[in-house]
């Protein structure tokens, strides 16, 4: 996994995705280099860049264009942006115009959850998975009610990570926000 402080971050875009949530969902969507991974909600790249590592193909969608340039500078920085495609678009627009997924990744969705996993396994091949990582209690519930309707088997993981900081008299733990990861398989 690249470390944290290995990512050009922006203020104005979420991310990257810690470390060792990253390392889980890379874990959870056991990825192969033949797959073809969609990372809706890419914000500063931290997953595209693992996926890219690891998958044939990578799709990085973001409505917001300084999440996409972000993204393409982390590429850039990593040299891998030669296996992915930037698309600064609505994933349903998106959609259209991927023929097969492998992994859908779900780090953001614009109010439109529901909308993309139902779109997203359509084009989700056997054994496909669809992953949605959550900072918002709201949107596990609704994650998981759309895969069970989807007939999908789900495992979901609840993760809260402290990291060591050195002080005067010791080691303190400072919390990360806790995180909901929900993998749904076909």
């Amino acid at each position: 996994m690249i470390p944290d402080n290995d990512f050009i971050t922006n203020k104005d875009v979420p991310g990257p995705t810690k470390e060792e949530i990253r390392c889980l969902v890379i874990c959870k969507s056991d990825v192969a280099k033949n797959d073809i991974v969609v990372d809706v909600g890419c914000g500063t790249g931290g997953l595209t860049v693992e996926f890219a590592k690891r998958a044939k193909k990578v799709y990085a969608i973001d409505q917001n264009i300084k999440a996409i340039n972000t993204t393409e500078e982390n590429l850039k920085k990593h040299n891998l942006e030669e296996k992915v495609e930037l698309m600064h678009i609505d994933a349903l627009e998106a959609f259209k115009n991927i023929a097969k997924i492998d992994i859908l990744m779900i780090g953001g969705s614009g109010g439109n959850l529901t909308s993309i996993i139902e779109e997203g396994h359509k084009k989700i091949s056997s054994n496909g998975k669809i992953i949605v990582t959550s900072i918002l209690v709201e949107t596990p519930p609704e994650a998981i009610k759309i895969m069970n309707k989807l007939n999908m088997k789900l495992n979901v993981v609840n993760v809260s990570i402290s990291k060591g900081k050195l002080i005067e008299r010791g080691t303190m733990m400072l919390a990360n926000n806790p995180i909901t990861i929900i993998v749904g398989k076909k």
